[in-house]
């Protein structure tokens, strides 16, 4: 089969397109025949060799995908050749990823992928998914009749929450860097979109929900926003750390005050149980109407382009396509 190997960490141009065997599913692992595989800041990260956890060389980068089972290990009942698929956290669960004609993985990393959805909006799904599930059930225990505050809300992970929360029952407030993000957070289901470019746009937050603040805040860059983002959360409120991109001094008393908390999350750590409910979530919402903005696709050989797109910020959500 076709793959993309990384023999050695470093640029984009350690992604190299070639020949390697096909993988054979073990027990409780299917085979999935790659048919779009989404492509993730965090896998640039890993292929720089600039990242907590990076998997032994040489390796298949890709977290997430979709395509059509092909083989099924001993003991999987849930799954069977011909099942239409998407495939979630991937390399975070072994070594080989979804940058390939094949792929083989964990079966509880393997959901079916409605026919509503296409192959690359299945693709698209996997991590900013379960990172959005993560935050929003595991970690933040949102309720209905909850404000919800979503930095970043026309991206990979703050689209999914935007739908996410609202289907939750909360009152989902959401930013954008421009008009266009703002249009796309309000089609998305947010009952208020905020131009985080606007000076004052935090007071705006702020009087929309009387001045009470939000219960829960999804935050994106918290090397920006944090301390802001204390002066503007409700007592006893919660802010879910998903983002961060430098450091910052930080005022404790300014949790203590409000019995806030304050966590950090990385799906890496995810509990298996939390990992299985959060999949079933996804699969339930994919079913109802949850869909993920897809920005550009590139075949399997331009994986260099597409890292370096992700890098560069430029085209939304990269999907890469697979014959």
């Amino acid at each position: 089969m076709k793959a993309i190997i990384v023999s050695s960490f470093g640029d984009e141009e350690v992604l190299k397109y070639q020949e390697t065997e096909t993988p054979t599913p073990a027990a409780g692992e299917v085979r999935v025949k790659i048919k779009a595989a989404g492509v993730n800041p965090v896998e640039t990260y890993i292929r720089s060799g600039h990242y907590t956890a990076l998997p032994a060389l040489p390796y298949t980068p890709g977290n997430d995908g979709s395509g059509i089972v092909d083989a099924v290990g001993d003991g999987v009942e849930h799954l069977k050749k011909g099942d239409r698929v998407f495939v979630a956290a991937a390399l975070a669960r072994r070594n080989t990823g979804t940058y390939a004609d094949y792929t083989v993985c964990d079966a509880d990393a393997v959901r079916y992928l409605p026919q509503n959805l296409s192959f690359s909006e299945g693709a698209a799904l996997g991590t900013p998914g379960l990172a959005a599930t993560y935050a929003l059930y595991s970690k933040a225990k949102i309720k209905p009749g909850e404000t919800v505050f979503i930095h970043g809300a026309s991206g990979g992970v703050g689209s999914l929450a935007v739908q996410l929360a609202r289907r939750t029952g909360t009152f989902v407030m959401g930013t954008a860097g421009d008009p266009e993000g703002m249009t796309l957070i309000e089609k998305l289901g947010a009952h208020r979109a905020f131009n985080y470019r606007s000076p004052g746009y935090l007071e705006a937050v702020k009087q929309e929900t009387g001045e009470h603040g939000p219960d829960v805040i999804i935050e994106m860059v918290a090397n920006i926003n944090l301390m802001k983002d204390m002066e503007l959360l409700a007592k006893y409120g919660r802010v879910v750390i998903v983002g961060n991109h430098g450091t910052l001094e930080f005022d404790p008393r300014s949790a203590m005050t409000k019995d806030a908390v304050v966590m950090g999350m990385n799906i890496g750590n995810m509990p298996q149980e939390d990992y299985i409910a959060n999949m079933y979530t996804l699969s339930a919402a994919m079913e109802t109407g949850l869909h993920t903005i897809i920005g550009k696709e590139l075949p399997l050989c331009q994986a260099e382009q597409a890292h370096r797109d992700v890098r560069e910020g430029k085209g939304g959500k990269v999907v890469l396509t697979v014959e």
